[in-house]
This record gives C-alpha cells, sequence and structure tokens, in this order.
C-alpha cells in the first residue's frame, strides 16, 4: 500500500480524503496556493507545499508545481479529487510516467469518456441505452438543421468538450436553432478551447439519476446504486438524495447493470460515475460517465456503510473490490452550501466568516474546510460545505435535514441556506415530484428575522 499521497487539491475534498488516509496510516502532502495559507486542509496534513499564486491556472492546474511536490516530498501517489485535474489524461498520463500513481482513471479511460460524442458511441457497442442523435459531431449549422428535422424537435445540441452546462442548448423549432447553435459554438470555444457540437433528443420531463461504480486491476465491476442529481440550477447539482423517491427496485437493476455493463466494457479502473436521464416513463439514457469521486459521494456512503475514498486507495493499489453490488439501507439527503446570496441571482459572497456554528446530532454529517475567521478567497468555486443527513425514511431525513439547517449559522457572507430551507418545505420536493426544470418555477421568498 501507499506510504504517502498527495492530494491535488483543496478545500471540503481535501480534508475528506486526508482523513481516510489517517485511518488507514497513510502520510499525506497536502498543497495550497497563496490564497489558501490558512485553509484547514494545509493544516490537518502531514507536510504542506505551496504550489503558485492564487489563480487556479498557476497552481491547482498547474502541472509541472503538483509533480515537483510530489517529487520532493516523495509521495508515491496523487489524490486529484473532483475538478481541476481530476478528469486530465495528461496529467494521469504524466503521473505514470514519474511512477507515482494517479489514483483516478487512466489517461486512456478519461479520453474515452471525456468527450461526450466518443463516451456515446462506446456506450452503444458496450449496449448501454443512449438518447437518440446525430451520428458524431455536427458539420456546420446546415447539418444541425438536417438532423434536428429528421429526428423531430424538441432537440439540444451540447458541446462535445462541455460541462457545467456550457455549450449547451434546447432548441424547439428551426428559427431558433441558427442562432441557438452560434452562441454554442462561441460559448464552448471561450470555455474548452473545443467547438465541436452533437445533437441529441430533447429528453421532456427528465429526472437526471447516477449511478456509482467501482471497478478494480482485475476486470470486476460493481455498483452501489442510485443518487438522484435532479435538482438543479443552471446544470449545476444544488441537493442530492438516494434512494430517489422516482427509483423502482426492477429500474434500480436494470441501471445498474447497465452501469456495470459500461465499466466493464471500457475495462474501467476506479470510482466513476455514470450518468443517465430518466424519462416519466422511467425510461433511461446515458448522459454522460464521470471518472473520478463525486461531490455527492457522502450520501452513497451513508446509506451503504462504505468509504468510498478508501476504496479508491485500495483498488489504486492493486487490491480486488469484493465484486457484490450494495443497495440503500437508509436515506441520505445532501445539500451543498454555496457562499452565494440566494436573493441575488444566486451571485458569490466571497469574504470572512465571522461566526461559524455547525449542526450536530445523530445522523448528520458536515463536510467542510471553513471556520470562525476563515476567508473565503474569490479564486474558486463557491461550495464551503455539505451538509448530509440520514434516516430510516424519507420523511425522517427531510426533518432531520429542517431541523440541520435551522441550527447551521454563518455570519459574514451570504450563502444558500435560506435556499435549502425553503426547498425542504417546497410540496412538490416533500412529495419526490421534481425533474431537473425544478428550479425554473422556484422563486426564494424573503425569510423573516
Amino acid at each position: 500500500m501507499f506510504k504517502k499521497i498527495l492530494i491535488a487539491n483543496r478545500g471540503e475534498i481535501a480534508m475528506r480524503i486526508i482523513r481516510t488516509c489517517k485511518e488507514m496510516g497513510i502520510k499525506t502532502v497536502a498543497v495550497y496556493s497563496k490564497a489558501d495559507e490558512e485553509s484547514l486542509h494545509v493544516r490537518f496534513a502531514d507536510e504542506a507545499v505551496c504550489i503558485g499564486p492564487a489563480p487556479s491556472s498557476q497552481s491547482y492546474l498547474k502541472i509541472p508545481n503538483i509533480i515537483a511536490a510530489a517529487e520532493i516530498t516523495n509521495a508515491d501517489a496523487i489524490h486529484p479529487g473532483y475538478g481541476f485535474l481530476s478528469e486530465n489524461a495528461k496529467f494521469s498520463r504524466i503521473c505514470a510516467e514519474h511512477d507515482i500513481k494517479f489514483i483516478g482513471a487512466s489517461g486512456e479511460h478519461i479520453e474515452k469518456m471525456g468527450d461526450k460524442a466518443t463516451a456515446k458511441e462506446t456506450m452503444k457497442k458496450a449496449g448501454v441505452p443512449t438518447i437518440p442523435g446525430s451520428e458524431g459531431l455536427l458539420k456546420d449549422v446546415q447539418d444541425a438543421k438536417k438532423t434536428a428535422k429528421k429526428m423531430g424537435y424538441p432537440v439540444m445540441i451540447k458541446a462535445t468538450a462541455g460541462g457545467g452546462g456550457k455549450g449547451m442548448r434546447a432548441i424547439f423549432s428551426e428559427e431558433q436553432l441558427e442562432s441557438a447553435f452560434e452562441s454554442a459554438v462561441q460559448e464552448a470555444l471561450a470555455a474548452f478551447g473545443n467547438g465541436g457540437m452533437y445533437m441529441e433528443k430533447l429528453i421532456e420531463e427528465p429526472r437526471h439519476i447516477e449511478i456509482q461504480i467501482i471497478g478494480d486491476q482485475y476486470g470486476n465491476a460493481c455498483h452501489l446504486s442510485e443518487r438522484d442529481c435532479s435538482i438543479q440550477r443552471r446544470h449545476q447539482k444544488l441537493t442530492e438524495e438516494t434512494p430517489s423517491p422516482f427509483m423502482t427496485d426492477s429500474l434500480r437493476d436494470a441501471m445498474g447493470e447497465a452501469a456495470i455493463r459500461a465499466a466493464k466494457y471500457i475495462k474501467y479502473e476506479g470510482a466513476g460515475t455514470v450518468e443517465f436521464l430518466v424519462d416519466k416513463h422511467r425510461e433511461f439514457y446515458f448522459m454522460e460517465m464521470n471518472t473520478r469521486i463525486q461531490v455527492e459521494h457522502p450520501i452513497t456512503e451513508q446509506v451503504v456503510d462504505y468509504d468510498l475514498i478508501r476504496e479508491q486507495i485500495l483498488v489504486a493499489g492493486g487490491v480486488p473490490i469484493s465484486g457484490k453490488n450494495y443497495y440503500p439501507k437508509l436515506h441520505s439527503i445532501e445539500c451543498r452550501i454555496n457562499a452565494e446570496d440566494p436573493y441575488n441571482d444566486f451571485r458569490p459572497s466571497p469574504g470572512r466568516i465571522t461566526t461559524l456554528h455547525p449542526p450536530g446530532g445523530h445522523g448528520v454529517r458536515l463536510d467542510t474546510h471553513v471556520y470562525s475567521g476563515y476567508t473565503i478567497p474569490p479564486n474558486y468555486d463557491s461550495m464551503i460545505a455539505k451538509l448530509i443527513t440520514s434516516a430510516q425514511t424519507r420523511e425522517e431525513a427531510i426533518n432531520k435535514m429542517k431541523r440541520a439547517l435551522e441550527e447551521f449559522v454563518i455570519e459574514g457572507v451570504k450563502t444558500t441556506i435560506p435556499f435549502h430551507r425553503q426547498l425542504m418545505e417546497h410540496p412538490d420536493y416533500l412529495a419526490g415530484n421534481y425533474t431537473t426544470k425544478f428550479m425554473e418555477d422556484f422563486e426564494i421568498k424573503p425569510e423573516e428575522e
């Protein structure tokens, strides 16, 4: 097993990895930018190395600096967490060239599944249901018109190198197509340096349901059931739960089998997530595969009693998985707490936290890197905590979340706690009756002092 793991990340996921490494008796190295000098992951790792100034392009995305930090500290593995370099094929390969184990997917797997058009073709060959769409990339706007006419409106155009909803447009008529196509190409070029677009049939009233999988170095794969991530704003997840209130036993088995088929077909190693869109008739279609640990992994851990970070490390070290599938024994909900103003179009709210009182009690888990007196830098993602509740039933988990959100006090910056409090009272949410369109009609009301 590894003697020392460098964590090529920051914030709550870096803290999360440090905790598991300590429990496994593995030394840790934190890397940090100058903006993160006061972060908890720097304090709690065994060693810490500054890798550059605040901008992520000069620090957390700077491969030579991270490799140099690993070499000077004699780290024999790197855990990339999520975001930053976690799905960077070049970084995975460079780690291998330096005899440093990348605790994640191989460069080949990242390339195969990172490009959405290629991933879709791979999944078709694996026999996984895919959304009807264009054969490969669209040549130009005329090709897009021809494809849409053949497929029938509404359609969705997507950037092949996309993520976070960039380069994505829903189109309901030919009149909308030309301007939508051009703006999506420009947005994709600006965000990813790649303007390649493909088209899919728009699935109406969809749920976004993902299956957690683990594969080992010996061709084995298993699933750990689903997470419902349908409540999103601009394609960014806000809250997740497992099991999905929309799920049936037969649908779970079918989706789990499809996810395992996907993993085995590409001989996938490590933790990964196969994401599906599920229509109102419970027909499901492959959307994409994330070749890394997900932000929302704790809810799976809570309902199946399984440390996913530990399993990632064991698999990377050559330990075979048990091969059995895992099913939820409890119900778990996660609320992402962002430093954003929900009353001002979720505008980021960096700054100094003057007061922090974390919630506690049975069935409450808080993953965070912030504390009273901590200054949230403006340079990175605005998520500052993940609040997770677990209970025997969905109703109990919601009631526990309501109580935990009331206890959670953060002053000095605006946060999304008021939004989550109102979500937990919404009749459609309480009924489990929501789709990815839920936030389009959600109105945040001022809270009484």
